[in-house]
């Protein structure tokens, strides 16, 4: 399960590292860290996720920046409240693509914000379940 870190929002996806697909799931828009986590909770609770994914935003030149803290933080919360594996991935551009992806779908721009936070969840899920696949195949599994 990944999650797409925001104040406002935060974009959730779901993926199975055994055929390798993400796809996002919802996007969590409550006005309270505690109602956020309650949400996460009942998700969890759902999906039994065994390991959970956060993106880590920095500027394009990998510098990080306030948003970077919050996600850090929120990474090591999940994982105090879950007692999952959390992993944190660069998703330098993944709301971008996420957009540009919602667009070539066909989505427009006013109808986008609604999911554009779960489908970069998506990309952020995805781009850590290529690198995984890549590393099954290098050490041959």
């Amino acid at each position: 399960m990944a999650f797409d870190f925001g104040t406002e929002r935060i974009g959730v996806a779901v993926g199975e590292p055994a055929t390798g697909i993400a796809h996002p799931l919802t996007t969590i828009a409550a006005a309270s860290m505690q109602a956020r986590f309650a949400m996460i909770a009942a998700l969890i609770a759902e999906w039994s996720p065994q390991r959970l994914v956060v993106g880590l935003p920095v500027h394009m030149d990998g510098v990080e920046h306030t948003m970077t803290a919050k996600a850090r933080r929120f990474a090591r919360q999940l994982e105090g409240r879950f007692r999952l594996p959390v992993e944190l991935v660069d998703e330098r551009l993944s709301t971008n693509e996420a957009a540009e992806r919602l667009r070539a779908s066909g989505v427009d721009a006013r109808r986008q914000k609604p999911v554009r936070d779960q489908v970069a969840a998506q990309t952020i899920l995805q781009s850590w379940l290529d690198l995984h696949a890549d590393e099954d195949v290098r050490h041959g599994r």
